[in-house]
């Protein structure tokens, strides 16, 4: 079938116009001179969606839900899409952002300005961008190479005519990287297409056709890489088959006085069609490129194939030299040091001067390596063919490492605090206060806030010594800084809450060592180093315990004995972080309760906020907004209780956790439009946002009672860890929790019953209190279900059992603790303390009423010889100390009448009450009661 021109149509008003299709290709884009962004579903779309940008759009890309847009208002500009939302300005120039494009996986995207220089930005998170200066131009235009390692961009070069603005430019010259492999790049100048190496840079070959009479505007790859199209100033497009340098296509789009130029090319992402724009704004599409066949499996896969037949024999020198590897392990901030630079820079003949301006984001656009995984590169001297400078010779390359990259390692960061680049930034903001810094021109001071005024004052403090991290408790202020030439790493803190004078102190970090991380519990102060060391303090000053850390320290957190380290385990590929967790208790009986387990991590996020409930579980946030929390009754794993990203409006609106608490069920963070952080002024809201556990089919009855069911589980774990530590917990509020539980077990139970779940009913029976047995019990045979109703007494009398042992071996242990207490001692207190030692050999780490316990099961299952022969020897010992016990005090008068109205009092309460029946043990009356029917 031969390839198809329909008939362009009006897009724009008259001037530059360009134009992309989304992920999918279910929709084109387009953006032009009115200042309009139009989103057509086809060429035949009579009522396009536009979006007003501003009074001239330039450039538009389109990727992974993202519309980016270049305007006459010196910005780049984000919207949703398809909703079109504005989402916040990305970044902004001295004049006009002329071209902008995604990298690869669009998780950055370039600009290219009037005012000479490119900045590349991150879009989720616009405060890191990196600024490359030293252009002798406009920027024209940008492309990503696939593999991230190179950012090409064009001013103006020797065959085209000079310009100081992209409207009297004589071509835009827009160029683009091979997708897929990365091997050519491809640049229109003048009337042919030059294709140059990766690496080398040698010109390999040009694309050129007779049918070109103007110099080229703008070229297009293929998504599969095979085909490049090119479009004129005069209005024609060609196409060429790339592995064979024919000119397979040709068309003149425009026939009229004014050769309006072909400034916007692209291809459809999955057939062959490309959709084009004109300097008169009009849209246009070409169809049954090449063959005319919608691509099959075959032609899709043609992204991956080798083009290494399109090279010459001389390949093999290329393949066998030595090789110059970029830096396979880019990490953050590393680009502000080029110490190193010299041993990868080419040697060209001419070349350039390194151009470092004082900004920290502005880099020397030269030959920047693979720091941040970019290259930016222009022209200066006009005897450099094509403007890229002489390289090594090809016989001292060789391939790249094709497989997956290592992942730049997070850096440290106080959780609750904004970034350390902003002027005025939070250092916290927790469930105690608010610690804000403020380092401008008027001022250089930190101002702390307390939520409860009765806690303590609002306070001013200088910040002389560039205080960076910063802790708030309701004992104590904990700030740090790092490092200077003159003076050492310090951490201070003012202990508010103690009762002498002398409320501060400080102290400094050994030499080579900076503080990276720190964080206040009750009664304790610590600090994480560069050494991989955590340094312990008492809140008065102590130094106490110092351990090592198995990698670097990515943020802390502490919480009353309690404190949580998260450190690098080791490198993460593809994205990813590899980060482990420590969990420990600084109580007397310290404990390690997590020993470096990995952190699980949405994939190809970073950890974003890390701390604990207040009731003090221990939780953490990613940057894909997953809340995870620690689950103590399954073995001390994590579980995700929220996601914040499904509660906000557009895609860059992120909400910034401040605080959690279990009970109620609050997750307390404040609403950020467009940005990952709040602005300290005005002061931000805080918004409560629902807990829900990622359970399937919740919008079900059965799957919403039991995600009900377990996140009431989850979130009162906290009460049966503070009732062993000795903390006071409130008992109706933990009866009424119990309760609601029930009533979700038993709802389950009647929804089951009705849908003929039998075995599932037995499953649920199994998870309610004995009471609750019986009322599932009785519906059951009120139900008619006999067979059920009969296995569920069968489950009764075992959990009656299963209690009475209970209650017995309750009664044991607190017998033996008065005795113990009283001071005559039992025959099993006698074996324990001979079997002490055998029972913590085979059960090391077990507490006193562990060992009890343990101890208990052992003198069970002793012959009955054996126990009556320690119960007698306790019994001689007993009647031994009691005689002494006689010799050393006698009881005196007053004593004794007490005791007689004591007995006088039992006795007639006695009399009073109703005789119990003999012989009923507890485990029968427990049996009957479970059996019993209404």
């Amino acid at each position: 079938m031969p390839s198809a021109q329909k008939p362009m149509r009006y897009g724009h008003t008259e001037g530059h116009t360009d134009v992309c299709f989304d992920d999918t290709g279910s929709c084109i884009v387009t953006c032009g001179s009115d200042g309009d962004v139009r989103i057509w579903e086809n060429l035949d779309d009579d009522d396009p969606k536009s979006i007003s940008v501003g009074e001239k759009a330039y450039s538009c890309a389109l990727k992974n839900g993202r519309l980016i847009t270049a305007a006459s208002n010196n910005t780049v500009q984000i919207h949703t899409f398809p909703e079109g939302a504005p989402d916040g300005i990305l970044t902004r120039f001295t004049m006009n952002a002329n071209h902008v494009v995604f990298n690869n996986d669009g998780t950055k995207i370039a600009a290219g300005s009037s005012d000479f220089m490119v900045k590349v930005v991150e879009v989720t998170d616009s405060s890191k961008q990196k600024t490359f200066r030293g252009h002798d131009a406009p920027v024209l235009s940008l492309s990503f190479d696939p593999r991230d390692v190179y950012l090409t961009c064009v001013t103006n070069w020797l065959l085209l005519q000079k310009c100081n603005d992209v409207i009297n430019a004589k071509s835009i010259c827009r160029l683009g990287w091979q997708p897929g492999s990365g091997k050519l790049l491809a640049i229109p100048v003048d009337k042919v297409v030059k294709l140059y190496r990766r690496e080398t840079w040698d010109n390999k070959f040009d694309l050129s056709d007779t049918s070109i009479t103007q110099p080229l505007n703008v070229v297009a790859w293929s998504p599969c890489g095979q085909y490049l199209v090119a479009g004129s100033v005069d209005g024609s497009i060609v196409v060429w088959n790339v592995e064979t340098q024919e000119c397979i296509e040709r068309y003149v789009v425009t026939k009229h006085e004014k050769n309006y130029s072909i400034c916007g090319l692209a291809w459809h992402p999955k057939y062959r069609q490309i959709a084009y724009t004109d300097t008169e704004g009009n849209l246009g599409l070409l169809e049954d490129i090449g063959d005319g066949k919608k691509p099959n499996d075959k032609v899709a896969s043609t992204a991956a194939k080798d083009y290494n037949d399109l090279f010459d024999g001389d390949d093999d020198d290329y393949l066998n030299g030595d090789v110059i590897e970029p830096p396979s392990s880019p990490t953050p901030g590393a680009n502000e040091d080029h110490g190193d630079d010299d041993d990868l820079m080419p040697t060209a003949s001419h070349q350039r001067r390194a151009i470092l301006d004082d900004d920290d984001n502005s880099l020397d656009i030269g030959m920047i390596k693979a720091n941040s995984n970019l290259l930016a590169k222009d022209d200066d001297d006009d005897d450099q063919t094509g403007g890229f400078p002489a390289l090594p010779a090809s016989s001292t390359q060789q391939h790249f490492y094709d497989g997956p990259l290592p992942t730049p390692r997070q850096k440290p960061f106080q959780s609750g605090s904004t970034p350390t680049h902003l002027m005025h930034r939070f250092m916290v903001w927790n469930s105690v206060g608010i610690i804000r810094c403020y380092n401008d021109e008027q001022d250089n001071a930190i101002d702390i806030e307390f939520h409860d005024t009765s806690v303590h004052h609002a306070t001013h403090l200088p910040n002389s010594l560039n205080h960076t991290m910063a802790d708030l408790s309701t004992e104590a202020i904990l700030l740090a800084c790092e490092s200077t030439e003159e003076l050492a790493s310090k951490l201070h803190c003012i202990h508010f809450s103690s009762w002498d004078t002398n409320k501060e102190w400080t102290v400094d970090m050994p030499k080579d060592e900076d503080i990276e991380a720190i964080c206040l519990g009750q009664g304790w102060a610590a600090c994480a180093t560069s050494a991989l060391l955590v340094r312990l303090f008492t809140v008065g000053g102590v130094q106490k315990e110092i351990f090592s850390l198995p990698g670097p320290v990515v943020a802390m957190a502490g919480h009353g004995e309690q404190l949580m380290v998260i450190y690098h385990r080791g490198t993460g590929f593809d994205g990813d972080q590899c980060l482990g967790v420590q969990l420990i208790e600084l109580g007397k009986k310290k404990k390690q309760v997590l020993h470096g387990d990995p952190l699980s991590l949405t994939k190809k996020s970073y950890l974003t906020w890390v701390g604990f409930s207040a009731e003090g579980t221990p939780c953490y946030v990613d940057s894909e907004g997953i809340v995870r929390m620690l689950n103590r009754r399954l073995g001390d794993t994590w579980i995700p209780v929220c996601n914040t990203r499904e509660h906000c409006k557009g895609k860059s609106d992120h909400y910034w956790v401040v605080g959690i608490h279990e009970n109620p069920q609050q997750l307390r963070c404040i609403p950020c439009k467009g940005a990952r952080f709040p602005p300290t002024l005005p002061r931000p809201a805080v918004a409560i946002l629902p807990f829900t556990l990622p359970y399937c089919q919740v919008t079900t009855e059965k799957g919403q009672m039991e995600e009900q069911y377990w996140r009431s589980i989850v979130f009162h774990n906290h009460v049966d860890y503070l009732s062993k530590n000795g903390y006071e917990v409130d008992e109706n509020a933990t009866s009424q929790s119990v309760k609601e539980q029930q009533e979700l077990l038993m709802k389950l139970f009647a929804l089951s019953c009705k849908l003929e779940r039998e075995f599932r009913c037995v499953e649920l029976a199994d998870l309610m209190t004995q009471n609750v047995v019986n009322l599932a019990i009785k519906y059951a045979s009120r139900s008619r279900r006999l067979n059920l109703a009969q296995r569920l007494s069968e489950m009764a009398v075992e959990k009656a059992s299963e209690l009475a042992t209970a209650l017995e071996e309750e009664e044991e242990e607190e017998d033996f603790r008065n005795h113990r207490n009283a001071g005559p001692k039992t025959g099993f207190q006698m074996w324990l303390e001979e079997n002490r030692a055998s029972i913590l050999t085979d059960n090391p780490g077990l507490n006193e009423a562990e060992v009890i316990k343990e101890g208990m099961s052992r003198f069970r299952v002793l012959l009955s010889e054996e126990r009556m022969a320690w119960t007698e020897k306790a019994k001689g010992r007993a009647a031994n100390d009691l005689t002494e016990d006689k010799k050393r005090k006698r009881p005196t008068a007053t004593e004794d009448e007490a005791k007689k109205n004591q007995e006088q009092k039992a006795e007639d309460s006695n009399l009073s009450k109703k005789p119990k029946t003999s012989g009923q043990s507890t485990n029968a009356r427990l049996s009957a009661f479970a059996f019993k029917q209404s």
